[in-house]
């Protein structure tokens, strides 16, 4: 699947003015902890404490019944990879899995996307969610989003990026270009908005 949005990028990329680098897949790594553990701080082992085991992506979806779970894992779960977004500012790292999202609880805009597109598909496919790619100047600075469909109507969701005032779920819309006025408007940077469609 990835390969395939890649390709898709590539072509997208070939039509705009901008260029797009596109980087290995990079394993992140785990994040530091200064907590010890019980055994650690006492210098003992403690026997019969088994810690309780996480649950998967596929197990936690599996009980998610609509958007508003989705919504909430984001709002609740999710926090914006400050260090990855500025090694790849300008950039298109290749995306994380919707797996390895969940896990690390952190991505920027192409990672969010893709797992939004991915999860609200599993858990309403009646959604038809997609990507949707903000082609914006100046050049490299494309930014990746979600959309999914509820009573005809346009709902757009944006995480994985710095800026508060364009984070969350935005609608409805009639048209994925209100939401480029949205996002024109209520963006704290200055960058004009060429195009907005979606990902194929």
């Amino acid at each position: 699947m990835i390969s395939v949005l890649l390709s898709h990028i590539l072509i997208l990329s070939g039509c705009a003015p901008t260029k797009v680098q596109i980087y290995r897949k990079e394993t992140p790594p785990e994040k530091a902890t200064s907590r010890k553990t019980a055994s650690e701080q006492t210098g003992q082992e403690i026997t019969g404490v088994k810690p309780t085991p996480q649950e998967t992506y596929d197990e936690t979806i599996s009980g998610w019944k609509s958007y508003e779970d989705v919504v909430k894992w984001m709002t609740n779960d999710f926090s914006f990879d400050k260090e990855r977004y500025e090694k790849f500012e300008g950039t298109l790292p290749v995306p994380r899995t919707p797996q390895e999202t969940f896990q690390l609880k952190s991505g920027i805009y192409i990672d969010a996307a893709m797992f939004l597109k991915e999860t609200l598909n599993r858990v309403k496919p009646s959604y038809k969610a997609l990507i949707v790619i903000l082609m914006t100047r100046p050049s490299g600075f494309n930014h990746y989003a979600c959309s999914l469909k509820k009573d005809g109507k346009i709902f757009i969701m944006d995480y994985g990026t710095p800026y508060k005032e364009v984070t969350g779920i935005h609608g409805p819309y009639s048209t994925l270009e209100e939401y480029r006025t949205f996002y024109q408007k209520h963006l704290p940077i200055r960058r004009e908005i060429e195009a907005i469609t979606y990902l194929p």
